[in-house]
């Protein structure tokens, strides 16, 4: 059984509540890097470069689900919680191997979605890999996301027996990563957000894929000003200079 957990939501963004409930479980306080900048509760930013007056939400045709490991959800350049950002119905859970949340199950076998599994096609047998979405009457795609490191996302690619009997829906990474907040160890892995913009173009919804881009680069921007020390305007000015 899923452990119960009791915590007061702080927004309809699922991510910042998974947040509020991976540090109730939490025996010792969780240190992510810049720990010692006073953030905003809401968009996890310096309080100096808070976005949260921009946000602004839509309506999409299809849904995301976030499988996300562990302490993933407590880092603040998690780009998954961008995703939650615009889309208020996004879905997201802690991943565990064995304790895995009846909720997850109910929302994988519904039958107003069609889910796919959002990974890398050299890691699928071919015959689970599609690289298009073929649209089902009445039913919404969905597509989950195994957030975490690379590292972390193979593991739960590789143990999470529930998404065997889905179709892995692969994205060819035709540029590098314009994400910058962390290093990755291949400079074509995308992150989450970079993944969930492509998709949302794929299936012809363009205004939320618009939408959430801007917001990336607004949240990127401010994310790289506090951490340079500058206010936007100056990191801006900076970054344009030496291009």
């Amino acid at each position: 059984m899923a452990t119960e957990i009791e915590f007061t939501p702080l927004s309809n963004n699922v991510v910042l509540n998974l947040r509020e409930a991976r540090l109730a479980l939490s025996t010792r306080n969780y240190k992510a890097r810049g720990s010692r900048v006073v953030r905003c509760e809401r968009c996890l930013l310096p309080v100096t470069h808070c976005l949260c007056s921009s946000i602004s939400t839509m309506a999409a045709n299809s849904c995301f689900c976030l499988l996300m490991y562990d302490t993933e959800p407590l880092k603040p350049s998690n780009t998954g919680r961008l995703i939650a950002d615009i889309l208020p119905d996004t879905k997201a859970f802690l991943w565990s191997r064995t304790d895995i949340d009846p909720q997850l199950l109910a929302l994988l076998s519904d039958p107003g979605y069609q889910p796919y599994v959002i990974f890398p096609a050299s890691y699928s047998h071919p015959a689970r890999v599609t690289k298009q979405v073929e649209r089902q009457p009445q039913k919404r795609p969905l597509f989950i996301m195994l957030d975490g490191t690379w590292a972390e996302a193979r593991k739960m690619f590789r143990k999470s027996p529930y998404l065997d009997n889905l179709p892995v829906l692969a994205i060819d990474a035709d540029k590098s990563s314009d994400y910058l907040l962390r290093e990755a160890s291949n400079k074509e892995q995308l992150c989450t957000v970079e993944v969930a913009i492509r998709l949302l173009s794929q299936v012809n919804d363009q205004p939320a894929a618009e939408q959430l881009n801007n917001h990336f680069i607004n949240f990127k921007q401010r994310y790289l000003a506090g951490k340079a020390n500058r206010t936007l305007d100056a990191f801006i000015n900076f970054s344009e200079k030496n291009r």
